[in-house]
Order: C-alpha cells, then sequence, then structure tokens
C-alpha cells in the first residue's frame, strides 16, 4: 500500500489524505449548517394559520395587477428584505363605500366618497414558531390589529387583521 517515499498506493501522500479528508468534514458541516439540515432541532414545530386582510380604498388598476399576480401562484410574503414562511393565496375586492352627510337646517344631502375606488381582502396562510406571539417576520398576527401586506411583488399598508384561524402544529 504505501511505497518508500510514504505516498498511499504509489500515488498520494499520507498527510495529504488527511487534509483533504478534513476539508471534506468541515465542508460537510458548513453545508448542514447553511443550508438548513439542522433547522429541525432549533425549531421543532410551527403553527399553521390563515388570516385575512382588509385593505380600504385601493386603486382598481392595484388591484387588477395583484389579481394577475396572484393567477400565477401564491405570493411569498416577504419583511426587512427576507422571504417569511407565507404567501398571500387570494385576494377579493368589493366597492369601497363612503360618504359624507351635509345638512342644512330643512334638508340633508349625503355625497359619496372615494368613488371608484375598492376594498381588498387578502386571505395569508403562513407558519409561524410561537403561537402565543404569532409573529410572522416583524409583525404580530392578531384581529383587529394594523397590518402590512408585503410580499415579492407588491405592498400595501395600513391593512387591517379581520379574522385569524389558528391550524395544529406540525413538525419542522
Amino acid at each position: 500500500m504505501m511505497d518508500e517515499k510514504g505516498r498511499l498506493f504509489g500515488k498520494i501522500n499520507l498527510v495529504d489524505l488527511l487534509i483533504i479528508v478534513v476539508v471534506i468534514i468541515v465542508a460537510a458541516v458548513v453545508g448542514v449548517k447553511f443550508l438548513g439540515g439542522g433547522e429541525s432541532a432549533i425549531n421543532p414545530s410551527k403553527t399553521h394559520i390563515t388570516y385575512t386582510v382588509l385593505v380600504e380604498n385601493v386603486q382598481p388598476a392595484v388591484y387588477e395587477n395583484i389579481q394577475a399576480v396572484l393567477e400565477e401562484g401564491p405570493s411569498t410574503l416577504m419583511a426587512s428584505g427576507e422571504l417569511l414562511d407565507g404567501q398571500v393565496t387570494a385576494v377579493t375586492a368589493v366597492p369601497h363605500e363612503e360618504s359624507v352627510t351635509v345638512s342644512t337646517t330643512a334638508n340633508a344631502v349625503v355625497l359619496p366618497v372615494g368613488r371608484g375606488l375598492l376594498d381588498l381582502t387578502f386571505t395569508i396562510e403562513a407558519n409561524v414558531v410561537n403561537p402565543i406571539t404569532t409573529e410572522l417576520g416583524t409583525q404580530e398576527v392578531r384581529i383587529g390589529k394594523t397590518h402590512i401586506v408585503k410580499t415579492d411583488t407588491f405592498e400595501l399598508v395600513n391593512g387591517t387583521i379581520m379574522s385569524c384561524v389558528w391550524g395544529e402544529q406540525s413538525q419542522g
């Protein structure tokens, strides 16, 4: 196996072989750490949530573009420049209805406000690590709380969480 010069099979030095083995082991450990192979030990379970967010007074063109994006498939949520474990799966629209009443001593006139705008309701599905705080990125998901709907393709602010259903915990 070893020749007189200390080479294994006459081709590779024993010291070089040890260095190659150490490099392979280090590469494997780094790969597992950064590619998420050990993630289930850190976050052993997640809770699935489905919630809706109402965003009022949206231009129809914005709705049409969001609808076109969602026809291609769900849009992944993001916060602080990173993708999250959640997606906007659907959006519906209804005409925005708001009016102002102007009254005089004898009569009242009702004037429509925001004519042509839409109220959008987004359906969002996500997995959260802690079902108590229900944090998704930098936002807590709670009914009645203000919420920003931000994905990799669109962002709408001043939404309100209208409903939330907490599901079962799942592994990793």
